[in-house]
């Protein structure tokens, strides 16, 4: 979910509704655009189609939040609420507000149904839902999870997209640490994959200052031109340079030619060695050297603004790059600018979209849609090169789809980002028949702690009813049967019931999974909770639970939960549950 378009279209909604004396729901609306965000792939408030309210009302909502039936019409009117803010503010035109006007005319009366429809529910939902104070003293009446069930996802930390870069040395949540460090080396780097060497070094061979550096150090032997007694590009020659070649920035060009290799001031003349020549001619290694010089260069060095043509975002570009490094997916320039502001640059009002055009051109950056940027997997090569050279532990993601079944969930729990994960598990899985691929899995999980678990049995949650007789067989192992039973009860396939012990437990299990997520991000782990959480009455009976994160899970519900009696009651069962394991 991206925190800063959320946060900023509440800002605008709430002072839209002061203008025109209209009552706000703001939590109802931030849901709706939270979920929005999570499952649909919206990105700002002009996303928003009519099937982005049908597919949150009547599916999203309806698998993911504890709510009564009778409280449909409550949201309908938040969203009848945003829809008039769009339209009003110029975010879609007035036929898509009226298509979305009428589709939520029509769900209105589906929509109550879809929230009492247990066959719905998320696994969350459902063992949460399922587990009413009376289901605990009479365990009997839990029958199993309806069909359609979803499991709770661990989450790998999540990416700083607002634009922050993480740091190392906070606490967890609710806990004090270290104050937090600008130091690089203080914040640990995020895998990444790399593009196969040959592809890379053809890339290298087509970013256009690197052309241009080489054809500018032609241009200057063939004309005889001289650099400065101090070695440096002669301002006199700048217009001729500008014209004859079309080049913006010849000085820049000299500079980094220099500081690669490629030529070099000696004598008051240009000097070049045996090897100068075009990038087509130079060979693999060659290539990838100068270009790792000439990043080193740009990021790393006083450019004078020559590269994005602002001196203040020069100095700022080891950061901005590292903090797209870090990210690993597309950013705004919205977001870029709310960056630069934290780092005192947005003061300046630079011109980001001249810049990123700018870095375009040197290689660093691409434009993905929009005004959505990224680096270049050149870019994201050379900038590892930078850290390793720094000192800087920079780990490369490895490819998981040959791997083991323990090999594959520890490498995506070492933060292999979301897309790289997503193919490596697709892959993985098309090279193994299903049953082959649940038992390994499956295999792989059994005495694992929570999180690995919760990987394992996600990716199984994706294959179908050629897996059952390897995952019927987990029926008898204790921490895998309740995911078993899900498994099964989604597909309509015969299994038990779970008694009162197991969904209890699985309750927990659920819970300490998304432990790493909730650490990360625990502003979104509470608003999550206080969505879809589980009720006090739930909370006060887990500390019976005979499983190794009871007493972190509680101790986190109890940081996180924003209703203050069930916090509270989380609390005591840690207390409890802390009490219990001592005695």
């Amino acid at each position: 979910m991206s925190i800063e378009w959320v946060n900023r279209a509440i800002d605008d909604l709430r002072a839209w509704g002061r203008a025109h004396a209209v009552a706000i729901d703001v939590d109802e609306i931030r849901l709706l655009c939270d979920y929005a965000s999570d499952y649909l792939g919206v990105e700002t408030l002009g996303d928003f189609t009519s099937g982005t309210f049908e597919e949150l009302l009547l599916s999203i909502y309806p698998r993911k939040v504890i709510a009564p039936p009778e409280s449909a019409g409550e949201t309908l009117a938040a969203a009848r609420t945003l829809v008039d803010f769009l339209q009003s503010s110029g975010e879609v035109a007035g036929k898509e507000a009226a298509r979305m006007r009428a589709t939520l005319d029509r769900i209105e009366p589906e929509m109550p149904e879809a929230l009492a429809d247990t066959s719905r529910f998320g696994m969350a939902k459902s063992i949460f839902s399922a587990i009413g104070p009376e289901s605990l003293e009479h365990p009997d009446q839990i029958g199993p999870l309806g069909p359609g069930a979803d499991l709770v996802r661990p989450a790998a930390p999540k990416p700083a997209a607002s634009g922050t870069v993480p740091h190392a040395g906070t606490g967890s949540a609710g806990t004090p640490g270290p104050e937090p460090c600008d130091c690089p080396k203080c914040s640990p780097l995020p895998a990444v994959r790399l593009a196969p060497r040959e592809r890379l070094a053809a890339a290298a061979r087509q970013v256009p200052l690197l052309h241009d550096a080489h054809r500018l150090v032609e241009w200057m032997l063939a004309s005889g031109r001289t650099p400065t007694a101090k070695g440096r590009f002669r301002a006199a020659d700048v217009p001729a340079a500008v014209s004859e070649l079309g080049v913006a920035e010849p000085a820049l060009l000299w500079d980094l030619a220099v500081y690669t290799g490629v030529a070099e001031a000696r004598d008051g003349a240009v000097a070049v060695d045996d090897g100068f020549g075009p990038l087509d001619e130079r060979d693999e290694d060659d290539v990838l050297d100068l270009w790792a010089s000439a990043v080193e260069y740009m990021v790393d060095k006083d450019t004078e603004g020559r590269v994005t043509g602002e001196p203040l975002l020069d100095e700022e570009l080891y950061d901005l790059c590292d903090m797209l490094y870090r990210v690993q997916a597309p950013v705004s320039l919205d977001v870029v600018a709310g960056y630069l502001e934290e780092t005192g640059v947005g003061e300046s009002a630079p011109d980001l979209a001249l810049a990123a055009v700018r870095l375009g051109y040197c290689g660093l950056v691409e434009h993905v849609r929009g005004d959505m940027i990224t680096l270049t997997p050149l870019a994201v090569w050379g900038l590892r090169e930078l850290y390793s050279d720094l000192g800087i532990e920079a780990p490369e993601a490895p490819d998981l789809a040959d791997a083991s079944a323990g090999e594959l969930i520890e490498g995506l729990l070492s933060g292999v980002p979301a897309e790289l994960a997503e193919d490596d598990i697709t892959r993985w899985l098309e090279r193994r028949p299903a049953g082959a691929a649940a038992a390994e899995l499956l295999g792989a999980a059994a005495g694992a702690p929570a999180v690995a678990r919760g990987i394992a049995v996600t990716i199984v949650d994706r294959l179908g009813a050629e897996a059952e007789p390897a995952v019927r067989a987990c029926l008898d192992d204790p921490e895998l049967r309740p995911h078993a039973i899900h498994w099964l009860s989604a597909r309509g396939l015969p299994c038990p019931q779970l008694t009162q012990e197991e969904l209890l437990w699985v309750s927990v299990d659920m819970l300490a999974l998304a432990m790493p997520a909730a650490e990360d991000d625990p502003e979104s782990f509470a608003e999550n909770m206080a969505a879809s959480g589980p009720p006090a009455h739930l909370i006060e009976e887990m500390w019976r639970v005979d499983h190794p994160d009871v007493v972190e899970v509680l101790e986190l519900l109890g940081r996180s939960m924003t209703d203050g009696n069930v916090a509270k009651a989380a609390r005591k069962a840690a207390f409890k549950a802390r009490s219990r394991s001592i005695g």
